[in-house]
């Protein structure tokens, strides 16, 4: 799998591209299988399928949050974020993952709308993160999310699997 600054090499569109197919990769995935298959844990470390389109739709939300301070703040500073905590806080195993997966698809589609709005100088504002990830331009999120993308649909796919 690509790093992040593959990610950031290739062309925005391709990028765009990514994260635009994101939301029926995860209905492929997750088709026919019963909410007992996607709440099982492949080991008691790792997430089970549930957790990852949790772990998505949460995400999605603080992308899209964190972008659009970026573009209403000169270099806003984020909170860093904790995703094992947010699961256990927000009890992701008890969650429907269908009804995740809409949230997601829902939050996804406003975050594309979004980006096809930036104006050309929006892609290179920037915000700070608290933690090591420092100074992150909306084209930098963009690169992010095409990596969380591909990181988690494979998490996915390995807990489907049974595999950590």
């Amino acid at each position: 799998m690509a790093t992040i600054e593959e990610y950031a090499q290739r062309p925005r569109e391709e990028r765009m591209a990514r994260v635009e197919r994101a939301p029926a990769e995860l209905v492929d995935a997750i088709v026919g299988a019963s909410a007992i298959v996607l709440a099982r844990r492949p080991a008691p470390t790792s997430w089970a399928a549930t957790e990852v389109i949790c772990h998505l739709r949460d995400n999605e939300e603080w992308f899209l949050e964190r972008m659009k301070l970026v573009v209403a703040m000169d270099l806003p500073r984020f909170v860093a974020t904790n995703p094992d905590r947010w699961a256990e806080e927000r009890q992701y195993l008890t969650n429907d993952g269908a009804l995740a997966l809409g949230a997601f698809t829902r939050r996804r589609g406003e975050t594309l709308d979004f980006l096809r709005k930036l104006p050309p100088d929006g892609w290179s504002r920037a915000g700070v993160h608290a933690d090591s990830r420092g100074r992150r331009t909306i084209d930098e999120f963009l690169s992010v999310m095409a990596w969380h993308d591909d990181n988690h649909l494979d998490q996915l796919r390995r807990a489907l699997a049974g595999r950590p």
